[in-house]
């Protein structure tokens, strides 16, 4: 006999319908159907969760790939998949398990947490991040699991676009070490026209998070779209007032799915890293090679106190407690 899916949390019955409040898109979901995401299924009236402990990866990954380079630098973290978004972008790079129904392996929280200490036993895995498509529309699954990887002290990551409410964001904060937040553009008419969104919600969850767990962002930058020195100032702008030390990720656009835009010149990364210099403390460009801004500099004395090539880090000139081995000025590094 089938196992009965896992019922979701945070909807409600109308009449005809169930309307689910896990993110803002509200969706009202008939008999038989799904919410935009493709995950979160009314079965006779219970709204119930499809990719509940399906993964469609399960791999190690250097902390740095998600990318988070001020957390636990030079460590390795199980990395987790599913399937399913609640946006569609139309240059999504992991398209085929945001957007399809690939294949999955099952596996229980406890066996997810089970893997994670193996791992770190052989190879000091510091946790589990929730990765690759939208960890927000595996919301059961990622706090069932994540209390149990708390509970054995170890560390939990979401990279996510983050479209949530609040309310289900404020509940699974308390078990999230880290984040890394897509902020795909300022305006609503990009995430409207690119993403079948708003920007305003990614925006509101990086307000939120970071006053309870460690935040870094990344902006994919795409010419034509949102590469212009007005859309990014507003987004560093913005940044800056959040945190001004809160790690900006600028990365390098590749055509991928629907969109076939030419891939982002080195010029345009390179203008955007000193537009985003003017205002945060630490920003980073990846997806391609731009001589010194992959490394961790000191703002305050200048010293080099991570140095990376790749996913790699080497930890030059830096304190156990994540300061500047240099000057001593603190550096927003988790260790």
């Amino acid at each position: 006999m089938a196992k009965e899916l896992v019922e979701c949390r945070y909807y409600e019955s109308a009449e005809g319908y169930l309307q689910c409040g896990l993110c803002p898109w509200h969706c009202r979901i008939r008999p038989g159907k799904t919410g935009r995401c493709r995950v979160r299924e009314n079965v006779d009236g219970v709204l119930r969760s499809l990719n509940y402990a399906e993964a469609t990866s399960v791999t190690m990954d250097p902390i740095e790939k998600k990318p988070l380079y001020h957390f636990f630098p030079g460590t390795d973290i199980l990395s987790l998949g599913t399937f399913g978004c609640n946006l569609s972008c139309v240059f999504c790079q992991n398209w085929t398990i945001s957007q399809g129904r690939p294949s999955t392996q099952h596996i229980e929280p406890e066996q997810a947490l089970k893997v994670a200490e193996e791992w770190r036993t052989k190879a000091g895995n510091i946790g589990i991040a929730y990765t690759y498509n939208e960890p927000i529309i595996w919301y059961e699954y990622v706090y069932d699991t994540a209390r149990l990887v708390q509970e054995a002290g170890m560390q939990n990551v979401l990279v996510t676009n983050g479209i949530i409410e609040e309310e289900p964001l404020r509940e699974l904060l308390p078990y999230i070490g880290a984040m890394n937040v897509d902020i795909k553009a300022w305006s609503d008419d990009f995430y409207r026209e690119l993403c079948s969104g708003e920007a305003w919600p990614a925006r509101r969850t990086v307000e939120i998070a970071v006053e309870q767990c460690h935040v870094e962002i990344t902006v994919l930058i795409i010419p034509g779209y949102n590469d212009s020195d007005e859309e990014l100032t507003a987004i560093f702008d913005w940044a800056a007032a959040v945190r001004e030390d809160m790690p900006v990720h600028l990365s390098r656009y590749h055509p991928a799915h629907k969109l076939d835009a030419p891939p982002t010149p080195a010029e345009t990364l390179q203008r955007a890293y000193e537009l985003a210099r003017e205002r945060l403390k630490y920003v980073y460009v990846g997806n391609i090679f731009l001589n010194g801004t992959t490394d961790t500099v000191c703002p305050q004395c200048g010293e080099t106190v991570i140095s990376r090539s790749g996913f790699s880090s080497r930890l030059v000139n830096m304190t156990d407690e994540g300061r500047c081995g240099s000057c001593g000025a603190g550096l927003n590094i988790v260790t």
